[in-house]
C-alpha cells in the first residue's frame, strides 16, 4: 500500500488515463475498461482539490473518454489530451516553512489504483 501524504491546502491532481484509470489502449477496441480501485481512490480526493487527466490519445477521443468517466462517476475539472507518451516532469517550489510541493507516484501498468490511499492533514 502506498499512502500519499498531504497537507491541509488544496491541490492539483494531475492523473494519466491509460493504465492508470482507463485499461491501455481500451479505446482502440472500443473496451475502455476501468481498473481496480480507481472509484475508491477517487473518493479520497478531497472535493475541493483540483483534478487534471492527462492522456497522449489523440484529442480525437477527448468526447468518448471523458464520457466513460462520466459514466463511472469520476469528476475532472479539465483534460489534455494529445500529451507526449514520454515523461510527464512537474517542477515546483518548496514552501518557506518546508511543504514540499510536488508529489509523484509511479504506477504499473494496468494494476489501478487500489493499493494508493490518500491521507489528508486537517492542520
Amino acid at each position: 500500500m502506498t499512502t500519499i501524504e498531504l497537507s491541509a491546502l488544496r491541490h492539483l491532481w494531475l492523473i494519466d488515463l491509460d493504465g492508470t484509470i482507463l485499461k491501455h489502449n481500451g479505446h482502440l477496441d472500443g473496451q475502455d475498461t476501468l481498473l481496480p480501485g480507481v472509484q475508491a481512490f477517487w473518493q479520497q480526493i478531497p472535493a475541493h482539490d483540483m483534478i487534471i487527466i492527462v492522456s497522449a490519445r489523440p484529442p480525437a477521443f477527448r468526447a468518448s473518454s471523458l464520457a466513460v468517466l462520466a459514466a463511472h462517476g469520476l469528476r475532472h475539472d479539465d483534460a489534455i489530451f494529445g500529451a507526449p507518451q514520454g515523461e510527464r516532469v512537474l517542477v515546483n517550489d518548496i514552501k518557506p516553512r518546508g511543504l514540499q510541493t510536488a508529489i509523484a507516484v509511479n504506477l504499473p501498468r494496468d494494476t489501478g489504483l487500489a493499493d494508493l490511499r490518500v491521507q489528508a492533514s486537517t492542520v
